[in-house]
């Protein structure tokens, strides 16, 4: 059943309030119902919580300009409201910018991370292409970017295979608030700089993941994650493109699963 924050976040909620709360940040132009095939499988065990980023879905447009922090205060407040102190957060691309943010400013509140094919440092030639996509998309809007953008997230062969899919997706993207999306495509573009490197660095444990055609959020950004987290571990998806989950769930959920179980078994009764 959705719900709704008081602040204007649509939200899920499966499993039990008691167990141990896991949050699913999904990425820019998409919705909570990217975790539709991976989520439910957690909640036997665990309080799985899916919520739309500010602007997306059926959740409120910001009244403030969009940030890195400004949604990480989205998460805060969605937890405080359903009164978790503490999760395990498992962010997709943009989601996995917002929760690296939240880790940072939100640290006793951040168990574990889970980061899926999210961007970290870029060099010059694809921080202007990422520049260039959010002039494209303020001056033409969505429709502008959106068939270059569905050929960077699928491979040509489910692409031709599940039309189905790719129309719903590509719907889904074009339903969004033109100006929220234009500005979390400069959030994308720019909020990895704030990322680099960060003093004190994120220090709780955390599962790296991307796939091996991932143009946007490649193997090489992977690695230079792991490296400025102590406590991570990474799996590179062989083949796949930027939404492999969405092609093939089940590599991610069967990573997810050992993390999260072996993250919250070494927690202290």
């Amino acid at each position: 059943m959705a719900l709704r924050t008081k602040s204007g976040t649509n939200y899920e909620v499966f499993g039990s309030i008691s167990d141990p709360a896991v949050v699913f940040v999904h990425g820019l132009g998409l919705d909570l119902k990217t975790w539709e095939k991976i989520a439910p499988h957690f909640s036997d065990e665990y309080c799985v919580v899916l919520y739309d980023l500010n602007g997306h879905g059926r959740s409120d447009a910001s009244i403030n300009t969009q940030t890195l922090s400004l949604f990480a205060e989205q998460l805060a407040d969605l937890l405080d409201e359903l009164e978790i102190d503490r999760a395990a957060i498992v962010g997709f691309s943009l989601g996995g910018m917002i929760n690296r943010r939240f880790a940072l400013d939100y640290p006793e509140r951040t168990g574990a991370l889970a980061i899926l094919n999210s961007p970290h440092e870029r060099d010059q030639e694809a921080q202007r292409l990422v520049e260039e996509r959010a002039v494209q998309t303020s001056a033409g809007g969505i429709e502008a970017t959106i068939d270059e953008t569905l050929k960077r997230w699928f491979t040509s062969s489910f692409f031709e295979e599940n039309p189905e899919i790719i129309s719903k997706v590509r719907n889904g993207v074009l339903s969004n608030d033109l100006n929220s999306y234009t500005q979390c495509r400069r959030v994308l573009a720019n909020g990895v700089i704030e990322l680099i490197r960060p003093n004190p660095p994120i220090s709780v444990p955390t599962l790296i993941m991307t796939c091996e055609n991932d143009s946007g959020s490649t193997p090489e950004m992977a690695h230079a994650i792991s490296e400025e987290i102590s406590e991570s571990e990474m799996v590179i998806v062989p083949a796949l493109k930027h939404l492999g989950l969405l092609e093939e769930p089940g590599i991610f959920i069967n990573s997810l699963q050992v993390f999260l179980d072996r993250y919250w078994r070494s927690l202290p009764l």
